[in-house]
């Protein structure tokens, strides 16, 4: 059974963030799964106030640069030595509600291709585009004319999806949401609501489910993709006014948008590993996985949460800075394996680094 966060106890943090809450009607939870605060327990290190602008996703470079991109300017912005400068601004970018410049990529043969994979919405379409990134001779970074690896995605001022990663396979994985289009999830030849696995270069993997770009379906708006040491998918996904998840992917499977939410135990839907019945304490959006432990932002849970995971199973989330820094859009762990929260509408944001004690 899933980990349900409806019993969490409410800790003084929690109570002053509107934790109601009760165990009267929690859900028994049968998980053997250690706690998180078992693992590896976050604490910050150095806050980088950089003057971030709506910042939505971070990637590292070789050298470990961190480049990151702004939704609303559709700069893409290089953090190095804890100074910032602008490495480009994507052009073709229609920045509007939760669409803009949203999700960044490494190529994994960036050593010699240079290729960054950026999601975006644009006049049209949600698409994912890649460019280059050259060192300038002053030592700086400059950014290549964008091509188009994979458009038609649809978009709307809310639930674009948007968190792109290439897994351990090789392949690109793209997060899309549902476009506020309700009969694109449960469709597999629609694009709105699924995660899509690509090639390199844009056409559907081999041996995807349905003999396209799908890989799964039926969700609402994913954002944040991360794989666990035996290479399985995860993913953290927005509920619409309850049940927010943390899903164990499988090829083809449904997770039941907008048929069911959370975890039902409906047939032919997989019910989701971790949930999240108010929206108002999550609202997952970044994911990182290390060791046994998931790590998702929260946006308007203004938090971080822990997860533990165990095979294929959650344990409970326990949540960690209670609106102590605002929302939190990502959560990417940096080459020297400190993890970087991206903070979010503060406008400036900043960068708070972690380390991870045990």
């Amino acid at each position: 059974m899933p980990a349900v966060l409806a019993g969490l106890a409410c800790s003084l943090s929690l109570v002053l963030a509107g934790c109601t809450n009760t165990t009267d009607n929690r859900p028994t939870v049968s998980s053997t799964v250690p706690p998180a605060t078992a693992g590896w327990s976050p604490v910050v290190a150095e806050r980088l106030t950089v003057g971030l602008q709506t910042p939505w996703a971070a990637v590292f470079l070789p050298d470990g640069t961190a480049l990151i991109s702004e939704r609303d300017s559709a700069r893409l912005k290089a953090v190095r030595n804890g100074a910032v400068t602008v490495v480009g601004q994507v052009p073709g970018v229609a920045a509007g509600g939760e669409g803009g410049l949203l999700g960044l990529a490494l190529s994994p043969g960036f050593a010699a291709d240079r290729y960054l994979y950026l999601y975006l919405t644009g006049a049209e379409d949600n698409r994912v585009v890649r460019a280059r990134v050259e060192e300038t001779a002053d030592g700086g970074l400059a950014l290549g004319a964008p091509e188009a690896v994979f458009t038609g995605i649809p978009k709307a001022g809310t639930h674009n999806g948007g968190r792109i990663r290439f897994g351990p396979d090789g392949f690109l994985y793209v997060a899309t949401g549902d476009s506020q289009r309700r009969d694109q999830p449960q469709d597999p030849n629609a694009l709105g609501g699924k995660i899509l696995r690509l090639t390199a270069d844009g056409q559907p993997a081999p041996g995807n489910p349905f003999g396209n770009a799908v890989y799964s379906l039926g969700h609402r708006n994913v954002q944040g993709l991360a794989w666990d040491g035996s290479g399985q998918l995860w993913a953290s996904e927005f509920g619409p006014d309850k049940d927010d998840e943390l899903n164990l992917i499988l090829p083809g499977a449904n997770y039941g948008w907008p048929e069911v939410t959370g975890a039902p135990q409906r047939q032919g839907f997989q019910d989701a590993k971790a949930v999240w019945p108010s929206t108002a304490e999550s609202s997952p959006s970044g994911l990182e996985i290390i060791g046994s432990t998931a790590y998702l932002g929260a946006l308007r849970g203004q938090r971080l949460w822990t997860v533990p995971l165990e095979g294929n199973a959650a344990g409970d989330p326990v949540a960690h800075f209670t609106r102590e820094y605002g929302r939190i859009r990502d959560v990417v762990r940096a080459p020297d394996g400190r993890l970087w929260l991206l903070t979010n509408g503060q406008n400036p944001d900043f960068v708070l680094i972690l380390a991870l004690q045990g």
